[in-house]
């Protein structure tokens, strides 16, 4: 048993590190072209496509088996087209809060227009950088002042692609166990749109009472969650 975790936009494999200590078996955080271990990738140049590479590419180099595969927030969109290279490699599917806009269209196109409206200012020559303020009001709101901190100083800045270019949901038609992870306290991706992208993922779904960030707030939660999937 195995888990490899996809983070969101504006993020790397760091988000992830409450969670990891709780988690048993091999554990993959991947960061995405542009943060951490490949953040000598220009983020202007980050494609979509190039963020399923480097999840398929780690998974390879890593040999991993028997997987549960999590992708969080944006990474929907990543983890998808993914799902066919690493299909012999996967039990489950976990889209923790994920954006899954209809096949063909943009994440822009499945966020609330509140939060559209600071995204689409937070884009300037190809790059998506968030302001900590907004970061704060979206990302922290059930966390204390230590997480909050934390969590803040984790932001980086990030490829436009991810929220502009249209999507490729075709790793959907794959045969693999999927659940969505529906977070109640969500001020980044309110409710009502998760349940738009659950219906689109289809499989099963849970809820979970947190924030956004539910791997930083309540990692106990979603480790004995995971584990539930894995069994």
């Amino acid at each position: 048993m195995s888990f490899v975790l996809i983070h969101g936009a504006g993020m790397g494999a760091s988000c992830w590190d409450p969670l990891l200590p709780l988690l048993e078996g091999d554990t993959l955080a991947v960061d995405l072209p542009g943060r951490g271990t490949r953040r000598s990738a220009d983020p202007r140049s980050v494609t979509l496509a190039d963020c399923t590479a480097a999840v398929v590419e780690d998974v390879e180099a890593a040999n991993l088996e028997d997987i549960v595969l999590v992708a969080h927030s944006f990474a929907g969109v990543t983890a998808t087209p993914a799902i066919p290279a690493l299909a012999g490699r996967l039990r489950h599917v976990v889209f923790l809060s994920a954006v899954v806009p209809a096949d063909g269209t943009r994440v822009l196109d499945q966020i609330d227009p509140d939060v559209r409206a600071a995204v689409e200012e937070s884009i300037q020559g190809g790059v998506y950088r968030q302001d900590p303020v907004g970061a704060t009001a979206m990302l922290c709101n059930d966390m204390d002042a230590e997480q909050t901190g934390w969590m803040i100083d984790q932001l980086v800045d990030d490829s436009a692609a991810l929220l502009t270019e249209s999507v490729d949901l075709s790793g959907l038609r794959a045969d693999i166990p999927r659940t969505y992870v529906r977070l109640t306290k969500d001020a980044c991706y309110p409710p009502e749109l998760q349940e738009r992208s659950a219906a689109v993922v289809g499989g099963d779904t849970v809820f979970l009472e947190s924030g956004h960030m539910a791997m930083v707030t309540i990692p106990d939660q979603v480790a004995a969650l995971l584990h539930s999937l894995s069994s």
